[in-house]
């Protein structure tokens, strides 16, 4: 018997691409010629209920008060907001459809419309628009469009959370239940109530899916907590309806916080849950399932034994290198049915939900592999494997085939310099059209020669952890850069036009409210200088599988319990008994770095974003404009890359006489995209050098190569010619030294 297999992301994830969890599997199932079929259910719910009959159907639901709806016949009156997008009922029939084709990229003239402001019925999401008419100064028709009608999207969410279904959330769906749930008892007892309204969709959207696939195991997905409950209706209803299916859990959520699952009742909806790379433990179930392997000899997998849950890992079979796992495979998913919503106008957050990007990775785990806020224990971070350039460029062209588009999202924990200087030479030489962005650290690597090359790769974007902007804590992060550092390279991504997100944390412990203040400041002073353009403020949350969750004496504080639970342990509870009162942080360095990102405030002072007493910085005013003012030029080693991406110059000679002496001179033009530019040189380097710009564009050559061709062809040091005017001419278009 040949199994087949069902690959399912339950509700919900992205609005505008699909999670590459089930394309990642399926392309890697491929190479093995195991039949497979993948679904996102999220988006399939997404477009049945935003749609003229799926709001024609939520609006009788709430007239008649259904039975299975959670506001009961003594439910509390309708809030003034729901009441008016009852009334206006109609309105919101009759433009739904065309909203959500413009959304989907079917009816980009419908912007015109949306933006004059009377054609979409507007309830209370629209009240933040008179605050933010000023963001959207240098936004396009399409862009404030998509925003207007995220709006109204909005606008019918809080309908159905109020009427209907208070867990749903477009990107989220009973995330509470999921989120460091300890004890199974709370998610349990909610599955044991009838469907809500969005369980309802859903089971008969699997139910189709389950009759025209007819598998015979299906596989679960589950990256986030706000997958969790979604999940497990879901294999609670195949359990039921179709008893002779195998189900299997996996993903970043068992991966993190079921290592020590123990209640029996979880195996009442999966057979099986396994842990890190997918690839090889599918594999072995794949192989049980068909007869060919034992029980015990599955790998990393969670199963039911003697009414007790075992975890089991004797397979014997190695986990698969990145060059074997296949191009990640997209068929089967509605890729035309994703929608792009501009939900903040935050510029990194907005590349999440707008706009469908493919998916890949450069390199498995992390180089670095040292931060202590970090999962580094895990083998998602702790086993470090990157992919041949040549192989990841050709998984690029693939996927660009498969799916008609050319945006990429490489989603690795940190993308190495070196891999990323392989690719975008391999980019360039295919002289391929694509855009991509990637999570990087700050590393003194990325020089500005290599940040230029990367830009005209197609790269756009990078985030990377700034962290604490306070160097002690930076220190004890064992993030291995300095703020100094990390504004240079924010200067050299920002320079050529990378746009640059920095992840920022709050109440590491030991943190004091005057590194608090002063990590603030050097975020502003970041900002003023325009190094960069785009941040976010996380809460430090001590995990168990990071250095500080697993050694917490030499980080200084107490976790309130050593008790583990029998379902989810990952989030430990903790008491920093050195630091400030972190919480009290949150609404003033969220409020100030809103303003930073939109260019204004920069002269607040900082006792200003909060409303209570906080130290004065301690920070020069002018400390990160210095910084980027220091000579940070050095000798070129001999092992240096030399690139030319310009083209080819247009050659002319004449004769120059100077002081009675005559030379043969030669003019090369170039033409870049945007001007023409010309240098002057003796003939007898004008043939070395048309040679050499013609090699370097196709081969880099090192320096010490480049020096050694120059002086057996011209009669001079190559130091006095490389460091001359034409030369540096030259590097300002496009000869790199990386």
């Amino acid at each position: 018997m040949s199994a087949k297999l069902f690959l399912i992301t339950p509700p919900f994830t992205q609005l505008n691409t699909p999670y590459p969890a089930t394309a990642y599997l399926k392309g890697f199932l491929n190479t093995k010629c195991i039949a497979t079929a993948q679904a996102d259910l999220g988006i399939d719910v997404i477009n049945k209920l935003f749609s003229k009959q799926g709001l024609t159907h939520l609006f009788t639901a709430i007239a008649t008060n259904s039975p299975h709806l959670e506001r009961g016949a003594e439910a509390e009156p309708l809030t003034p907001n729901s009441e008016r997008i009852i009334a206006l009922k109609e309105e919101y029939l009759k433009t739904i459809d065309s909203v959500m084709l413009f959304l989907q990229g079917k009816n980009p003239t419908l912007s015109h419309l949306i933006c004059q402001e009377d054609f979409l019925p507007e309830a209370s999401r629209f009240a933040q628009l008179d605050e933010l008419d000023w963001a959207f100064g240098t936004m396009g028709t399409q862009d404030k469009a998509k925003h207007l009608a995220t709006l109204y999207l909005e606008d019918i969410s809080d309908l159905i959370v109020e009427c209907v279904d208070p867990h749903f959330g477009f990107s989220r769906y009973a995330e509470r239940l999921g989120r460091s749930a300890n004890s199974f008892d709370e998610l349990y007892e909610s599955l044991q109530q009838p469907y809500t309204y969005i369980d309802e969709l859903l089971i008969g959207l699997l139910h189709r899916r389950m009759e025209e696939e007819k598998p015979d195991l299906v596989c679960f997905s589950v990256p986030f907590p706000g997958n969790l409950y979604a999940a497990f209706r879901s294999a609670q209803y195949i359990k039921a309806h179709f008893p002779k299916v195998k189900i299997a859990m996996g993903g970043g959520f068992p991966n993190t916080e079921l290592r020590s699952l123990s209640d029996s009742r979880v195996m009442e909806f999966f057979d099986f849950i396994t842990l890190d790379d997918g690839e090889a433990p599918i594999e072995c179930l794949v192989e049980y399932i068909e007869g060919r392997r034992e029980l015990s000899q599955l790998k990393r997998t969670f199963v039911l034994q003697d009414n007790k849950v075992t975890y089991i890992d004797n397979s014997g079979k190695p986990d698969y290198k990145q060059a074997q796992v296949g191009t990640p495979d997209y068929a089967g998913l509605p890729l035309d049915s994703y929608i792009s919503v501009i939900e903040i106008v935050n510029p990194m957050h907005r590349m999440w939900s707008d706009g469908r990007w493919n998916k890949l990775t450069m390199a498995h785990g992390c180089y670095w592999g040292k931060c202590t806020f970090c999962d580094i224990s895990l083998d998602y971070i702790k086993i470090y494997e990157p992919v041949a350039a040549k192989l990841l460029v050709d998984r690029m062209e693939e996927l660009v085939a498969q799916t008609g588009q050319n945006g990429f999202h490489f989603v690795d924990e940190a993308a190495p310099p070196a891999l990323m200087r392989e690719v975008a030479l391999e980019i360039i030489r295919r002289k391929l059209a694509v855009t991509w962005w990637t999570n990087i650290r700050f590393e003194k690597s990325f020089t500005a020669d290599l940040c230029r090359l990367l830009k005209a790769s197609g790269c756009i974007a990078v985030s990377g952890g700034l962290e604490v902007a306070s160097d002690r804590l930076l220190d004890l992060i064992q993030k291995g850069v300095t703020v100094a550092q990390v504004a240079r390279v924010t200067r050299n991504f920002t320079e050529p036009g990378i746009m640059v997100h920095a992840y920022l944390m709050y109440g590491f412990p030991t943190q004091t409210a005057q590194e608090t203040i002063d990590s603030l400041e050097m975020v502003r002073q970041m900002f003023e200088t325009g190094i960069l353009q785009s941040g976010f403020w996380h809460q430090f949350a001590m995990t168990a599988h990071s250095p500080v969750g697993l050694y917490p004496e030499k980080f200084n504080v107490v976790k309130e319990s050593d008790s583990i639970g029998s379902f989810a342990n990952n989030d430990i509870v903790h008491i920093d008994k050195t630091g400030a009162e972190h919480d009290k942080f949150s609404f003033g360095l969220k409020k100030s770095l809103f303003n930073y990102m939109h260019g204004i405030c920069f002269d607040y002072p900082l006792q200003d974003w909060f409303d209570f007493k906080v130290p004065r910085t301690k920070i020069d005013p002018d400390y990160i404009y210095n910084v980027l003012q220091e000579d940070t030029e050095f000798t070129i080693k001999p092992t240096a890359k030399l690139v030319w991406l310009g083209g080819k110059p247009a050659v002319s000679r004449f004769t120059k006489t100077k002081k009675g002496r005559t030379y043969e001179v030669s003019s090369l033009t170039f033409h870049d995209k945007r001007e023409v530019y010309t240098i002057q040189i003796n003939q007898e380097q004008e043939q070395w050098l048309v040679s050499f710009l013609s090699d370097v564009a196709v081969k880099p050559l090192t320096f010490t190569q480049a020096k050694h061709s120059y002086e057996t062809a011209c009669s001079e040091d190559f130091e006095l010619f490389w460091y001359s005017k034409p030369i540096n001419t030259l590097r300002d278009f496009g000869l790199l030294v990386l």
